[in-house]
């Protein structure tokens, strides 16, 4: 696959991730989160993956790796705060990562 094919891919798979967070979110949360927030929450989503190192993270026994969802949504209300892009509480953005969450657990299963 060369770059142009895997950035197409990429651009889809987000559209796809963010269509699907907005699907399952509360409503009062749907009317708040607009499509180009989720982008940005589900940059910060990969950005807290790659910073933490839970990618590098040995799984247990039976393949899982233990992903600490409370500890992502704080981060994400830090992080959203500091860049001067909202005042979000970690407890709404918890149903965010939970979403997003979801959504990667079902493209794995496909």
């Amino acid at each position: 696959m060369n770059l142009d094919e895997e950035l197409m891919q990429d651009a889809q798979e987000d559209a796809a991730a963010v269509a699907y967070i907005q699907k399952h979110l509360p409503q009062e949360l749907q009317e708040q989160y607009d499509e180009e927030t989720l982008y940005y929450f589900l940059d910060l989503i990969i950005e807290y993956y790659t910073e933490s190192g839970i990618l590098d993270a040995q799984p247990d026994k039976d393949g899982y790796v233990e992903i600490d969802e409370e500890a992502i949504a704080d981060y994400l209300a830090k992080k959203a705060k500091k860049e001067h892009m909202g005042d979000f509480s970690a407890e709404d953005l918890l149903f965010v990562v939970q979403a997003h969450m979801d959504f990667e657990e079902e493209q794995n299963q496909d």
